[in-house]
């Protein structure tokens, strides 16, 4: 056989192999991961830090601890604390800016959050706030019940409920989430090993 023939057969030979690596893209490639868990300290895949947050803020005395553990050799952000309701108080929450020059942040091409979850078998929410908030206590706000066991659970956006403010949630302007135990008396535990934009 001729060297150019050989050379010709072998260039075919690679392309083929070449088209066949190449897989569709699956809709999950496509989401954004806000945290995974696996950077260093509380500093997110978006940049920013984790902070816990109380009612301590209004006069509470609730009490936040907000630390990074393992489960299932895997990392995970754990958010504990009592929730009390004395002296007009009532939450902790673990709040994540998402850009670190306080710029908004654009999810309008995504359908919503989804979390990887395992908790104590309490209600929990997760609120957002966006550059139309002017006030400490408005929010959008969505449910969630996390239990022993963990679970995949995806929050649309259009399960967001406005609280205290009239103007529906804009998700090309979000700033923050928080995701929190809040409105009654209990002990919070509550663990997350992932969190993302999905499509």
């Amino acid at each position: 056989m001729r060297p150019r023939k050989i050379i010709a057969m072998l260039c075919s030979v690679a392309l083929i192999g070449a088209a066949v690596a190449v897989a569709p893209v699956e809709s999950r490639d496509l989401d954004m991961i806000i945290d995974d868990f696996s950077s260093g300290g509380l500093v997110s895949q978006v940049g920013t830090r984790w902070s816990g947050v109380s009612d301590q803020v209004m006069g509470g005395i609730s009490q936040v601890v907000l630390t990074k553990c393992t489960a299932q050799d895997e990392p995970c952000l754990r958010l504990t604390g009592d929730v009390r309701i004395e002296n007009n108080g009532g939450f902790i929450q673990a709040a994540l800016d998402l850009t670190e020059d306080g710029r908004t942040f654009d999810a309008s091409s995504y359908k919503g959050i989804r979390l990887v979850v395992q908790g104590n078998g309490e209600e929990y929410g997760l609120h957002l706030r966006t550059s139309d908030i002017t006030r400490p206590w408005q929010s959008y706000r969505a449910q969630f019940r996390a239990g022993s066991d963990w679970e995949v659970i995806e929050l649309s956006f259009s399960d967001f409920v406005s609280h205290m403010i009239d103007v529906p949630l804009n998700t090309q302007k979000l700033r923050r989430l928080g995701l929190i135990a809040i409105g009654r008396q209990f002990h919070a535990d509550l663990s997350v090993k992932r969190l993302e934009f999905y499509r």
